[in-house]
């Protein structure tokens, strides 16, 4: 019997991955052909979707941009068999665009049907978690420091130091919380884990839980995603069934077991401190720190938060080793991070990559270009608050410490690419728009210091670039990012300081002077 697979996330969906496999189904039926169709996820090749793969003695050969209306002449064509067709891309495990990736955390993405547990346990699932429960709680601390997972939500936060922390504290309940909250412009990766290996993020939460003695979790996903909340919750009941959660996980005397809550649609909730607020059923604001949540975190009881990359790449290192995951990357920057290519760009999706790959690699070696054929101007890295990277800042390499000695931020690993067309006086007032519609309003450089910063960017694109507006400009800009609560209204001037130094004239600056009119 021949297996066809068409991917079911989201972003196939969108462009009729159902109708294909609908049709596929049609067509061999009408031809008498016997197949099984896998709705597998998705390779992360999204300008190539849907993507469907046929499974050969040679491998899967892959038919790139299928629409229903292809799939009666791939079948004349004998598509069942890997043959030539102008939508054939061949082994798609040799596709360049793959091939050449250090897929880690996403090897199985794309791969295995996201809910079969028989595909999981084949491509290494539980082997982590077997692990850890062998491994006393302080040494499992002891090897995620060693491995070097630092926090792939944004902040770089060694998951070690937390993990040590929540396992040390004393409490009658722990919790693990997973910020599922993918907000950032321009960012996927979370989505792609949950719609493509659930499995993968689950096992990582169980492991925390063991290793920290937390006995339940959440998954916070936002609102938009309706395809990832509903795959989680049925990954999870499978996993319940399956012994994977409940009062003996394994068979073991170890308790954990695993809910999703459902965002409430608010940016700020990717905030730490304001999603548990949420999660209490409360309004989603910031809280003061200390005390910090691996203390006082949800309910008032230790808390682990971590985003869901980091902990989808847990499993990994407990099957893998630690010194496995620290041979990645470079510097205190270890191991790998999905990079996802957005914006303009003519090939989007995720690579995934070791630290110290560069922007200008990513942006024409995987992303082949900007999508309209002009010159790439402008690259925001870490989201709708990252700074804008001028061409002179493309060859570093992509490493925390490096970026933050040039003023900008890693993040999530979003990449959003604009071309010679952009105004980045424009973006500039949009960012800050963009924190006064999404403030929290607790503290006030964050509430008023938006509000008062589309104001000024006003005034500046309309002709006063008097000293004194780009002065007051930057001192707004130092407050907010010295005064505020949180990284919403602290990173907010990123985008718009990097805009004022890099690009000037769009301010009608000069660039050889951006603080005196044009």
């Amino acid at each position: 019997m021949t297996r066809i697979y068409v991917p079911r996330d989201s972003s196939a969906l969108a462009l009729g991955a159902d109708r294909v496999a609908r049709a596929i189904a049609a067509e061999a039926q009408k031809r008498g052909f016997d197949l099984e169709i896998v709705r597998n996820g998705s390779r992360g090749m999204l300008w190539l979707e849907p993507l469907v793969e046929v499974a050969t003695a040679a491998g899967r050969i892959g038919y790139s941009n299928v629409d229903e209306e292809d799939v009666h002449a791939l079948f004349d064509a004998g598509f069942l068999q890997g043959a030539a067709h102008e939508k054939r891309i061949g082994l798609v495990d040799e596709f360049p665009w793959l091939a050449t990736q250090q897929r880690l955390t996403f090897a199985r993405i794309g791969v295995t049907d996201p809910l079969s547990i028989d595909d999981y346990l084949q491509y290494g699932g539980l082997e982590g978690l077997r692990n850890a429960l062998e491994t006393e709680g302080g040494a499992a601390c002891e090897a995620l420091l060693e491995s070097g997972l630092r926090g792939r939500g944004g902040a770089a936060f060694p998951a070690g130091i937390k993990w040590r922390t929540v396992r040390a504290a004393l409490a009658d309940q722990k919790y693990i919380v997973c910020n599922a909250d993918e907000g950032d412009s321009g960012t996927f990766s979370d989505r792609l884990v949950m719609e493509s290996d659930p499995y993968m993020l689950i096992e990582g939460m169980i492991i925390a839980g063991i290793v920290t003695g937390a006995t339940k979790g959440y998954i916070y996903v936002r609102s938009e995603y309706p395809h990832a909340i509903t795959t989680l919750n049925e990954a999870l009941a499978k996993a319940r069934d399956a012994g994977w959660l409940g009062k003996n996980v394994l068979g073991t005397d170890k308790a954990f077991d695993l809910e999703v809550a459902k965002g409430a649609g608010s940016y700020v909730c990717g905030e730490e401190t304001a999603l548990l607020e949420s999660l209490e059923g409360k309004r989603g604001i910031v809280r003061a720190k200390p005390p910090v949540p691996a203390l006082v975190g949800l309910f008032g009881k230790p808390t682990v938060i971590n985003n869901v990359i980091t902990l989808a790449t847990v499993p990994l290192i407990f099957a893998r080793g630690a010194a496995f995951y620290r041979d990645f990357g470079m510097g205190r920057s270890r191991g790998t991070l999905p990079f996802q290519l957005a914006g303009n760009v003519k090939q989007g999706g995720l690579v995934e990559l070791a630290f110290g790959v560069t922007l200008r690699e990513l942006i024409y070696e995987y992303g082949g270009g900007t999508a309209t054929g002009r010159a790439a101007r402008a690259v925001q890295v870490g989201g709708p608050l990252g700074t804008y990277l001028p061409e002179s800042q493309w060859d570093l390499p992509i490493d925390y410490e490096a970026y933050a000695a040039v003023g900008a931020v890693v993040g999530h690993g979003g990449i959003v690419v604009h071309d010679d067309t952009s105004n980045l006086a424009d973006l500039a007032q949009y960012a800050m728009h963009f924190c006064a519609v999404e403030s929290c309003g607790k503290c006030t450089p964050c509430r008023i210091g938006s509000t008062r910063g589309v104001e000024v960017i006003a005034k500046i694109r309309a002709g006063d670039t008097s000293p004194k507006q780009i002065t007051l400009l930057r001192d707004l800009c130092d407050t907010m990012v010295s005064g505020s609560l949180c990284a919403m209204g602290g990173m907010t001037p990123y985008p718009v300081l990097s805009a004022l130094d890099h690009f000037p004239e769009d301010f009608g600056l000069s660039k050889e002077s951006p603080q005196k009119a044009a």
